[in-house]
């Protein structure tokens, strides 16, 4: 058994095996350093699923009869902490972005699209539309969508359902709050039918394959990457530069940081701000680097 452990401890084979499948999965990584937390966020299902014990819990899990299960581990394996306009510079270097995105798009294409991969409980994505919506009213009257997705299906649920108790709507000034949130009889807030129309709540998986088929003019992807190894990152990196739009904006957590940005097609723009270069951009500087290292 990890040292300390008691007999109902999760074993080290045990360990390994579950830290190995929420790897395979779902990219997290657990170590055994943290097998005391991980086994206090388990209990609860241990309990729902009416095992006794890690190693058997485990052991279910992992096999074709606990497919259900997984995604019921996954949740409980992640945190799910936001609150509104987390991170408040991210949204003014969004809405400088967009706003130049609508001048030049007037007249031809009214199209915007923004991805907050890793919505959580929906602060991220209710924020964003607000942000938008406050700060650049055109967007009403074009097309303008929020994908919002997490691997997490009991948070899509509730992100979905636009509901909030009042704890969690405690830094939203009451202006804010009146023109977007109806509160509800349980003294919960709910979310407008303007809001709600705006997103699209998803379950997705990062590291599995991603269905949409156009380019976001902004990706929020915020204390996501900070549970993956930097090998399951850097394969990230690429495929978020494929779905921005040239000169779109990739923003990440405050403890989360791109290595070698521009390898990856990035540049920075500010706190765990990153801009998408245009390909034609990043061609030329590839080859002034062979010239100049005598390659061309």
């Amino acid at each position: 058994m990890l040292e300390g452990a008691r007999t109902s401890d999760i074993s080290e084979a045990a360990f390994n095996k579950l830290a190995k499948f929420a790897y395979d999965e779902s990219g997290l990584l657990l170590v055994p350093e943290k097998s005391v937390m991980i086994q206090s966020r388990l209990r609860p299902r241990l309990k729902s699923s009416g095992i006794k014990e890690f190693d058997d819990y485990v052991d279910f899990v992992c096999s074709n009869d606990g497919l259900v299960e997984q995604k019921f581990l996954i949740s409980a394996l992640t945190t799910n902490v936001s609150h509104f306009f987390r991170e408040e510079h991210h949204f003014d270097l969004m809405i400088e972005r967009l706003k130049s995105v609508v001048a030049d798009r007037v007249g031809h294409s009214k199209r915007l699209r923004i991805w907050s991969a890793g919505c959580s409980n929906g602060q991220e994505p209710y924020s964003i539309a607000m942000s938008v919506l406050e700060k650049i009213p055109e967007a009403r009257n074009m097309d303008f969508k929020i994908l919002a997705s997490d691997i997490d299906p009991n948070v899509v649920n509730f992100a979905k359902a636009g509901c909030y108790p009042e704890n969690m709507i405690s830094n939203l000034s009451d202006e804010i709050l009146n023109k977007y949130f109806a509160k509800s009889e349980n003294s919960s807030f709910q979310a407008s039918e303007e809001l709600q129309s705006k997103i699209a709540f998803r379950e997705l998986n990062l590291l599995r394959n991603w269905p949409m088929k156009n380019s976001f003019d902004i990706i929020f992807c915020r204390n996501v990457v900070i549970y993956f190894d930097q090998e399951t990152q850097q394969n990230l990196w690429p495929r978020f530069r494929e779905k921005l739009s040239d000169r779109g904006h990739l923003f990440l957590g405050h403890s989360e940081r791109m290595v070698s940005a521009e390898s990856f097609g990035f540049s920075t723009c500010g706190p765990t701000a990153y801009t998408a270069e245009p390909m034609i951009t990043r061609h030329t500087n590839n080859e002034i680097k062979e010239t100049h290292n005598g390659t061309a």
